[in-house]
């Protein structure tokens, strides 16, 4: 296998907002949080910082504050993705000016792509060398599944170094890893999947959940990387509700709302996003008062 870009636990960051732009002191803030509670690695600018609202030099702006914040003690992955080839790799060398340690790429939505289109795609991607390629498979998103036999061919390219598996299919997920062998680092983009994914020889997660719970994230993971399976299955069991209501609403929508009531930041999003109803907020607000996540 490649040298992992990271085993555990990486949050998948939000970023907060303020009426100007990005809300630098609170994502400073969050860095030194997650990174204190011993979150392994985080992502910036992927789906759940709502990159799609940012303009290009906005979305640097994230990603260096980021970068600056981390001061090198974890990885920072870059979430470069999208369905412009050409677009993904000049974000790609922009974010290895800035400093970024591998890129986190989401198959192409919209303008779905064949097997062959894909393997285009990444391979132009992988050809360019500006960061190692973590692939992001998540069909409920993209409406597209990437299929276990073509992960296996992209599997081959030099710089292609993992992938978020999203799709919730724990079958699919097994031929995937039967096809690649250990070429490739296995992570799981699902909360609710962690032990079963790193059952089957997954190095980890890139978390939603991590973001209100770096803590709890990081002990679960942990116990499955020593081993202790019964121990990581009782916390998966344990942390499942609060799972499901940080995804009662399109994300990020439940966990800006999560953050909020923590006091990290506003619960600010941008449009056509809003923020969490009511009755969800309240679900949301008891599971995390069960877990003491709440001031």
């Amino acid at each position: 296998m490649r040298t992992p870009i990271f085993t555990g636990a990486c949050t998948a960051l939000v970023t907060p907002f303020d009426r100007d732009g990005i809300d630098a002191a609170a994502l400073i803030n969050l860095v030194n949080w997650q990174i204190d509670s011993g979150i392994a690695a985080l992502v910036a600018c992927g789906t759940t910082g709502e990159p799609s609202t940012m303009e290009d030099d906005e979305w640097a702006l994230a990603l260096d504050t980021i970068i600056k914040a981390a001061r090198g003690r974890v990885p920072v992955i870059a979430g470069t993705g999208g369905n412009n080839t050409a677009h993904v790799i000049r974000l790609a060398r922009r974010a290895h000016e800035l400093g970024a340690d591998a890129q986190l790429c989401v198959t192409p939505y919209y303008n779905k792509s064949t097997h062959f289109g894909l393997i285009a795609h990444y391979k132009a991607i992988s050809q360019d060398g500006s960061l190692p390629v973590i692939i992001y498979n998540v069909p409920s998103r993209t409406g597209l599944n990437l299929a276990p036999e073509t992960l296996a061919e992209l599997a081959k390219l030099d710089q292609v170094a993992g992938v978020k598996e999203a799709s919730g299919d724990i079958i699919r997920l097994t031929d995937m890893m039967r096809l690649c062998g250990d070429s490739i680092a296995f992570y799981t983009g699902s909360d609710e999947t962690i032990v079963p994914l790193m059952a089957l020889g997954g190095l980890g997660v890139i978390s939603v959940l991590s973001n209100i719970a770096p803590l709890e994230t990081v002990q679960l993971t942990n116990a499955m990387l020593s081993g202790e399976i019964q121990k990581a299955a009782a916390l998966q069991k344990q942390l499942m509700p609060l799972i499901h209501a940080l995804f009662m609403e399109v994300n990020p929508i439940p966990v800006k709302a999560g953050l909020a009531m923590m006091g990290k930041l506003d619960d600010r999003l941008r449009l056509p996003l809003v923020s969490m109803g009511e009755s969800n907020r309240a679900v949301l607000k008891a599971e995390m008062s069960k877990l003491g996540l709440l001031p």
